[in-house]
């Protein structure tokens, strides 16, 4: 059941890419409703089973959450838009290196960073460096889908980063559902900022909102969240790279991307970059679970 499950969440996470990329509505309303439509989906059962814990927030979860809500918003208006100016390959794999901005963020924060880490990240730019060389060949507008991209991957490091500390002491209902609405709201800001619409669109823009809710929503993410309960942290960290040339694959059949053949070898070199990295940061959690070593001997610190 746990493989079956596993498969659905690539599946899930791995078609949100293309998905977006086809519905024909604009990037902060397809973002705007994604987040809307969680938030109902998460908030109703978590205020069913406990609506005091909206209203007891600490100053500290406030605090987190509102950041992760504001990471999140401007992440999805960067990915969204990202997919509508560049190749969905190259725009998933841009932006799954949040784990690589999450390495270099703990090196900002004085967090130690193993070795091999700090090498897979080298990798993983090294893959963007060939990407963004072969997308300015295209276009400038390829360029500027893959920096928002890259943009994109920042600022969900720091939402995971927040969203860590505030679920030291949330709930995943209580957490989620704050977070998405406070999201959806900045988003609603947004449309309005840049006159983007929220509703008149077609019938196959709606389908599309409501595909990427239910596909990369609850049958991505959700299941991923699941996992967390059966296997380790690491482990689904690992599964969850398989988006990148799941994104891939997906794109070449349904949207019929035809891709340099060298962009190929960018996207190959971030998925082992990031694959590095994850497993540089699971050695590390690993280690710091553990007694601490005697002096004589030294510690393995990651």
């Amino acid at each position: 059941m746990t493989v079956f499950l596993a498969v659905i969440g690539v599946l899930g996470v791995s078609a949100s890419g293309p998905i977006m990329a086809a519905t024909a509505a604009p990037a902060l309303a397809i973002a705007f409703w994604r987040n809307a439509l969680g938030a109902v989906a998460m908030g109703v059962p978590a205020l069913a089973r406990n609506p005091r814990a909206f209203t007891r927030l600490t100053r500290d979860e406030a605090k987190w959450t509102g950041i992760a809500s504001v990471a999140l918003a401007l992440h999805f208006a960067c990915f969204i838009t990202s997919l509508q100016l560049t190749s969905v390959a190259a725009a998933t794999a841009l932006v799954c290196l949040q784990a690589g901005w999450i390495a270099l963020f703990n090196l900002m924060r004085g967090i130690p960073v193993a070795p091999r880490a700090l090498a897979g990240l080298g990798a993983a730019l090294v893959g963007v460096v060939i990407i963004t060389g072969f997308d300015l060949a295209l276009s400038r507008e390829a360029l500027l889908g893959d920096l928002l991209a890259v943009a994109g991957g920042a600022l969900a490091g720091l939402y995971t980063i927040a969203g860590g500390k505030a679920r030291a002491t949330m709930s995943t209902g209580t957490y989620t559902s704050l977070c998405y609405s406070l999201c959806a709201v900045l988003l609603l800001g947004l449309c309005a900022v840049f006159g983007q619409p929220l509703v008149a669109f077609e019938p196959a823009a709606w389908a599309g909102i409501l595909a990427v809710t239910v596909v990369a929503q609850i049958l991505g993410h959700s299941v991923f969240n699941h996992l967390l309960a059966v296997i380790s942290p690491l482990v689904v960290s690992m599964i969850i790279l398989l988006e990148i040339p799941g994104a891939a694959v997906l794109a070449a059949i349904f949207l019929g991307e035809q891709l340099p053949a060298g962009t190929y070898g960018g996207l190959a070199l971030i998925l082992a970059g990031l694959a590095v990295v994850v497993s540089g940061q699971g050695r590390r959690a690993r280690t710091a679970a553990l007694p601490p070593a005697p002096p004589a001997l030294g510690g393995d610190i990651d």
